[in-house]
């Protein structure tokens, strides 16, 4: 492609981007739901959460499913004094295999989480691995878009896990799906710090 070619291709396409920023006027929080088999959910939120901080944000986590061991994350995120984090869960549900004290601590996490929704000191909360607690219906979906729905204007909110219902990607501004093309530990390779956790 010759110079001018290019040239002229690339002012087309900055006319669109430009048309674009323009018609985004609306200055609110958005809800952003990072579910689907492959890895990289928890990981991406947490980016998002290091953002944040970059930017002076109180910034809140609470985790459904972790909570039986510490994480990288864990460790590194709570060591910042604008983070207020909550994990709360036991571990995979495979692994306690005790429905009720799933159910409560379901019930518990939701109970900070709804807290903290209704919190305006905090520009974004972290609902991680959330999407399993409607799967395996250990919490009602209703609640927590009552919740989003009625947060505070300018708060964030990433919600993370597999399978979340029709409604529940429908209710949120940003779903973004993480495939498994491929994953090391189906060909063997251990789980590692730094990694998985």
């Amino acid at each position: 492609m010759s110079d001018a070619k290019h040239l002229k291709r690339m002012q087309a396409i900055k006319e669109k981007q430009d048309q674009k920023i323009a018609a985004a006027d609306q200055e609110r929080g958005v809800t952003i739901l990072l579910a689907g088999p492959g890895k990289g959910k928890s990981s991406s939120a947490f980016g998002m959460l290091a953002r944040s901080l970059g930017h002076g944000h109180k910034v809140a986590v609470v985790q459904f499913l972790k909570g039986s061991m510490s994480t990288g994350e864990e460790l590194f995120f709570t060591a910042h004094e604008n983070v207020d984090w909550f994990a709360m869960g036991d571990g995979f549900t495979w692994e306690t295999q005790d429905k009720e004290q799933d159910i409560a601590s379901a019930q518990k996490a939701w109970a900070k989480a709804e807290q903290l929704l209704a919190d305006d000191q905090y520009q974004l909360v972290i609902l991680d691995e959330v999407t399993y607690m409607f799967k395996f219906q250990y919490l009602q979906l209703e609640p927590t878009l009552k919740a989003l729905k009625n947060r505070p204007e300018k708060m964030n909110v990433v919600l993370t896990g597999r399978g979340p219902t029709q409604e529940l990607i429908d209710a949120v501004d940003t779903y973004s799906l993480i495939l498994d093309e491929k994953h090391a530990f189906k060909a063997g390779v251990k789980a590692q710090a730094g990694i998985e956790w």
